[in-house]
């Protein structure tokens, strides 16, 4: 039976819920104003460990983006038939970390002159792509592409894709911080795919 007393929970419930979602002026003083931000850079297990390391950004969540079936799994996605690239949402505070240096720390974690492929995985699901929300990042992202084609650093052309983004699908539960769950079966599929000793030849710096 439906009492006055669970319903009169549930209309507070549903208010707190309401002002808790309010962006940014009805936030709490000490709740940080968040964005989020998408990715695709071959295997997100490694993009996942690479963005959390920038300061500013708050939680990095795998999944799946760019493709044309709903709620896919990752055998759906490994099977290349769907359209999605393995990605990453990235979560962070614009007050710490702009767009723009997101752009910068992912375009130092890919191979932006190959295509269809990051390292030892290919196929599209493994692609590098960009997915931009709305025209600021859209124009954002195209600046740092433009950059990097004018500092003559690669005699290849970019290729790596900037799109517009589409629904997110958050990957199972056992991909998400997976090197941190798994640290040596991670390391040996880091080291034996040459993601480290490709970024170093690409980009330099420890990677």
């Amino acid at each position: 039976m439906i009492t006055s007393r669970w319903v009169a929970a549930c209309v507070v419930l549903a208010v707190m819920g309401a002002v808790s979602l309010r962006s940014p002026a009805g936030q709490a003083a000490d709740s940080p104003v968040l964005a989020k931000a998408y990715f695709a850079g071959g295997c997100f297990w490694c993009m996942e460990e690479a963005f959390e390391k920038v300061a500013g950004v708050t939680a990095v969540v795998s999944g799946y983006m760019g493709g044309t079936v709903k709620s896919p799994s990752y055998e759906d996605v490994s099977s290349g038939r769907t359209g999605h690239a393995e990605s990453v949402e990235v979560q962070y505070e614009p007050s710490k970390v702009s767009y723009s240096q997101l752009l910068e720390a992912f375009w130092r974690n890919v191979d932006p002159v190959t295509a269809n492929a990051q390292f030892c995985d290919h196929g599209s699901q493994y692609r590098a792509a960009i997915f931009y929300r709305n025209e600021e990042e859209k124009q954002a992202a195209e600046d740092s592409k433009r950059a990097i084609e004018q500092s003559k650093r690669f005699k290849e052309p970019i290729v790596t894709q900037l799109t517009p983004a589409g629904e997110f699908y958050p990957a199972e539960e056992y991909h998400q911080d997976f090197y941190k769950k798994n640290p040596i079966r991670y390391k040996f599929y880091k080291y034996n795919c040459g993601r480290a000793q490709r970024l170093e030849v690409l980009w330099g710096g420890g990677q």
